[in-house]
């Protein structure tokens, strides 16, 4: 294959990823690509979930693609229907379109005599030199397996479903999770149930936040002046903030992992008033073992009278209601489920094939894993966005990408130039990688001994255990070392 030789790539997934990448190759004049979306339109996990209070806990201007500034944001955190906005106005404004199939949801890849043959849910097929799986990490809503639920007569959904039809105002509303999503529904439905139940198998810590407002001289003076959007966007202040906390997750003993337990605990102390319900939402690990919550009303809306919090495990929904391991009763019109998603899965329930009769299910059969969190073995030529063992903590998972494409256009580029036709990460230098990724894991606040979604079916953190600025730096230049190349 020769420089002049026009490759083609298969992009899955038009969430944030699949459309950095897409905009990637249209800058670079590559016209020979496809976007397959299971959806029938972009936006991915802004697309899926739409619940009340829905807010990215990443500042408006870092959760912002570099190249693609936005004097636009209302507020410091932005609402989830703003960033579906963003990123719909990116894709009309890079023209994507053309590029976009949805409905189209892919079910198998296979590796077949050095390219990627493809094959969605409608029986369309495809062939690539390329695959990018921009498939996300929670896209697969986890719903608990709860005894009784079918019986429920009133509404019940996962807050990623969340139906609009059903009125909220006065409701008796059940929310059974204690995540982001959990603790912001709770904050924002707390002033419209009649009564709200918050169910939480174990309370979280909370990081206190001011989402200011933007005004609109402020958003007139971005308008005006570019460099000065394109200094919000890298505030120096907000960069120390999020090197310093990279610190503090991958060095528990350290002052920045110390400054935080501080600060989360006195807002605990000043916030709740009522003893009782403050050691009830007292958490009995360290502070940020789950992913940090930033919320700014949480702690004010649990203390109205119309809202209780119950520390325990739903085991039994019955007709009316959800009823306590002690035999209490208590009756709700609409049970939320804020349960999460399966963080596992990735491309998966995809049937994907490599090299030699590879299965993804038996690469991945005791854990995902991804060398620098891109490249599988066995598995040339496809590449991941934001994969396993990635930096999916407290930070722009856009930035994140955006270094991940930068290191993966590097991988590609090797085959364009005709230095090899296949790529993809050794067995060796795999198996090194995740030996020193989970002796750091387990030595991370992460494996500090709570229970969390990080955690891999053996317990082990799966996110990057490193500090940001590594993960920066590992991803200018790859180790072509670690590669094989045929």
């Amino acid at each position: 294959m020769t420089q002049q030789q026009d490759t083609r790539t298969i992009i899955i997934g038009a969430g944030m990823a699949g459309i950095l990448a897409a905009i990637k190759l249209l800058e670079q004049g590559k016209t020979n690509f496809c976007v397959y979306e299971k959806a029938d339109r972009i936006g991915g996990t802004w697309r899926d979930n739409t619940y009340p209070g829905l807010t990215c806990d990443v500042p408006s201007h870092s959760y912002t693609y570099s190249f693609e500034p936005n004097p636009n944001w209302t507020r410091t955190m932005p609402p989830g229907a703003e960033i579906q906005a963003y990123f719909e106005n990116v894709v009309e404004k890079y023209g994507l379109a053309p590029y976009l199939r949805f409905g189209e949801e892919v079910t198998r890849l296979d590796f077949i005599d050095g390219r990627w043959q493809l094959q969605t849910i409608s029986g369309r097929r495809d062939e690539a030199d390329f695959v990018v799986a921009a498939t996300g990490v929670l896209h697969h809503p986890r719903l608990p397996n709860i005894n009784g639920m079918e019986r429920f007569k009133g509404e019940l959904f996962h807050s990623a479903r969340w139906d609009h039809s059903v009125p909220l105002d006065g409701k008796r509303i059940a929310v059974v999770g204690t995540g982001s999503t959990g603790v912001q529904i709770v904050s924002a439905l707390a002033g419209r149930a009649s009564h709200l139940c918050h169910y939480q198998r174990s309370p979280q810590w909370i990081m206190p936040v001011i989402n200011t407002p933007f005004s609109e001289e402020e958003r007139a003076a971005w308008r005006r002046d570019p460099a000065l959007l394109k200094r919000l966007q890298h505030d120096p202040e907000l960069e120390a903030n999020i090197e310093r906390f990279s610190v503090a997750i991958t060095e528990p003993d350290s002052e920045a992992m110390q400054q935080i337990e501080m600060i989360v605990q006195q807002n605990l102390e000043q916030s709740v008033r009522d003893p009782a319900l403050r050691e009830k939402l007292r958490p009995n690990y360290r502070a940020a073992c789950k992913r940090l919550i930033y919320a700014d009303t949480f702690y004010e809306a649990v203390q109205r009278d119309n809202v209780e919090v119950v520390i325990e495990d739903v085991t039994q929904i019955e007709e009316t209601g959800i009823r306590s391991p002690n035999g209490e009763l208590r009756e709700f019109d609409i049970i939320v489920l804020a349960t999460g998603f399966q963080a596992d899965r990735f491309m998966r329930p995809m049937t994907i094939t490599g090299r030699n009769g590879n299965t993804l299910e038996n690469a991945w059969a005791q854990r995902p894993t991804a060398y620098m969190a891109v490249s599988i073995p066995d598995f040339p030529n496809l590449f991941m966005l934001n994969g396993p063992n990635g930096p999916v903590g407290n930070f722009s998972l856009i930035e994140i990408a955006e270094q991940q494409w930068h290191y993966i256009q590097q991988l590609m580029d090797k085959v364009e130039q005709g230095e090899c036709r296949e790529i993809c990460a050794s067995e060796t230098a795999l198996a090194q990688f995740d030996e020193a990724r989970i002796a750091a894991a387990k030595r991370s606040i992460f494996g500090s001994g709570c229970q969390s979604w990080y955690l891999d079916a053996q317990g082990v953190p799966a996110t990057w255990p490193w500090s940001r600025s590594h993960f920066k730096a590992c991803m200018q230049r790859p180790d072509f070392s670690a590669y094989e190349q045929h």
